[in-house]
């Protein structure tokens, strides 16, 4: 594993970066980039495609309202995808628009992820979100080899009691991203009605799929569901019991 490094965006904001290879010893990586064990943690997974704007603005709502209020409000470590785009954008975002000091970590795998003022390493790559605070660059150059990092990851950090994943809304990588969750006994809670791989796991759970991906990550037991539209107030209450837990 290379060292930590410091990287500027073009609005000044700045970042904390590590290259890692697969030995790499996790714990240490986390105490080299300043990042405490004893956090609660909130894992975010999914996109934001095929929303219509309506459904879109109840989504970003949900980052400036709920998630980024209770990371600040807790100092949880919060893991996503840390690229520009979809729900790792609207994490970003809503860091910077509640004045976030909580830390926001992206997972890319090193193939796909465009530094500033550097080129692209492959044509599916993508740039980094400039509000999020630290990047680990995982082996890889296909969407969906930074799944099972993000998994080990929160398991580092803390308990899986004291941690949640949230979906919203995902294609083909949030399934292995939904799987890797379960399978690390860290609950999940689905957005219904956020769309595509969201809606295919709250339909599971009222037993109406065909999908033997959802019937296998339901049957995990730690799946719940909120509704886009009304499940504010349940989001907030469902994260603050996970975070609230005592240890």
């Amino acid at each position: 594993m290379e060292k930590p490094f410091t990287i500027t965006f073009p609005s000044g904001a700045s970042a904390t970066v590590v290259y890692v290879d697969p030995s790499v010893d996790l714990e240490q990586l986390m105490q080299d980039m300043g990042l405490a064990r004893q956090r609660p943690v909130l894992v975010v997974i999914g996109g934001a495609s095929k929303l219509s704007q309506e459904d879109f603005n109840r989504v970003r709502r949900l980052f400036i309202e709920v998630l980024a209020p209770l990371a600040q409000k807790w100092q949880a470590t919060v893991i996503d995808g840390g690229t520009d785009a979809g729900v790792m954008r609207l994490m970003g975002q809503a860091r910077l628009e509640v004045s976030g000091s909580f830390p926001l970590v992206g997972v890319i795998p090193v193939g796909l992820a465009i530094l500033p003022e550097q080129t692209a390493p492959s044509a599916d790559a993508a740039a980094l979100e400039p509000n999020h605070s630290h990047f680990i660059l995982v082996p890889g150059s296909t969407w969906g080899d930074e799944s099972s990092w993000i998994a080990d990851f929160a398991s580092t950090l803390t308990d899986a009691d004291d941690s949640v994943t949230i979906l919203i809304n995902g294609g083909e990588v949030s399934w292995l991203d939904a799987s890797q969750s379960v399978q690390s006994e860290r609950s999940l809670i689905v957005v219904a009605g956020s769309g595509r791989t969201a809606d295919v796991l709250a339909t599971a759970l009222q037993g109406e799929t065909t999908d033997e991906r959802a019937k296998a990550i339901v049957a995990s037991g730690l799946v719940r569901a909120i509704d886009l539209e009304t499940g504010s107030k349940t989001l907030t209450q469902m994260i603050e019991e996970i975070f609230a837990r005592e240890p």
